[in-house]
């Protein structure tokens, strides 16, 4: 298993100076050989030129929150993560790898760049539009979700040599940690059962642990990983719909009596404390009645004065 090896390269700035000298060195000696017929220096100078060459391919520039993965003939010598410009083997292959932060939403592809004959890009590669997932959550219901995760790589070898396409690794596993993921919970829940819509932070907080599990070996950290779609699929919403506008009228309802059934007690408890008025069981009877109606109603309820008593 490759880990990521720090490598600390030659600052690139004597040996350019170097490199111009064997430039101006080389065609010199040259001259100066032929002229004076000096067979060993005409040599000499022969060699410094594919020597000045080959050094040039010894250069690179690491910009910041960038990396080069130096490799010789297949075999990892390092990474460089410092920015600025360098020297190094003109032997090393030199593989680019970005260390910024990256986000994508789930169900979006990428589209690679189209090139030519000649390998000039004629088409710049973009993404898609994101496209909900559809999955059944923990109760069978069907819903559409989607997600957009915030990522990073931290280990430059693991990234290149342990997975084919880190960048297709990550896109695949975040899409299948949020199908496990929303199969495991149910849409809503009237108790204190974690649900998709109503644990929304704890849910985000799993969806990120999940996925950071899957990407461990691929050398990614997953900075943040968010819900930004939730909601069932249009051949139920309409019904799923009426059934929460029925949970909501049974709470509110039932909230309502509650406070009424306070109220008419707590007025029956003051008219007898204060003496106001005696009441037998069938006028405290016809009290409630009234009072529960008035508070109850769900509109404005019109008053009868009686103007006998209760029995006539």
């Amino acid at each position: 298993m490759n880990q990521e090896k720090p490598f600390h390269p030659l600052s690139g700035w004597l040996p350019l100076l170097c490199v111009i000298a064997l430039f101006i060195a080389g065609p010199g000696t040259i001259i100066w050989a032929a002229t004076h017929e000096i067979i060993p220096a005409l040599f000499a100078g022969i060699i410094l030129m594919p020597v000045a060459v080959i050094s040039c391919f010894g250069f690179m520039a690491v910009a910041p929150n960038d990396s080069r993965v130096l490799l010789l003939f297949g075999e990892y010598k390092g990474s460089a993560k410092q920015a600025g410009f360098y020297w190094v083997n003109p032997f090393y292959t030199k593989k680019k790898l970005s260390l910024r932060v990256r986000n994508f939403e789930t169900g979006s592809t990428a589209t690679p760049d189209k090139k030519n004959e000649l390998g000039h890009v004629v088409s710049k590669g973009g993404r898609t539009a994101s496209k909900p997932s559809k999955v059944n959550d923990r109760d069978g219901n069907p819903i559409d979700i989607s997600a957009v995760v915030v990522w990073k790589v931290v280990d430059t070898a693991e990234a290149l040599f342990r997975v084919d396409d880190y960048e297709n690794f990550v896109e695949v596993q975040s899409e299948a940690a949020l199908r496990i993921l929303a199969s495991r919970h149910p849409y809503d829940s009237e108790d204190s059962e974690v649900s998709l819509r109503g644990n929304a932070v704890e849910v985000c907080q799993q969806l990120q642990s999940d996925i950071q599990e899957r990407l461990d070996q691929a050398g990614v950290e997953v900075i943040e990983a968010r819900i930004s779609h939730l909601a069932y699929s249009p051949e139920i919403a309409a019904a799923m719909l009426q059934r929460q506008q029925a949970q909501a009228v049974v709470a509110a309802r039932t909230l309502i009596v509650e406070g009424a059934v306070g109220m008419v007690d707590m007025a029956l408890a003051h008219l007898k404390r204060d003496g106001v008025v005696e009441l037998d069981e069938d006028r405290k009877a016809t009290m409630v009645s009234n009072l529960l109606v008035v508070l109850c109603s769900g509109g404005h309820t019109q008053p009868v004065v009686n103007t006998g008593t209760l029995y006539s």
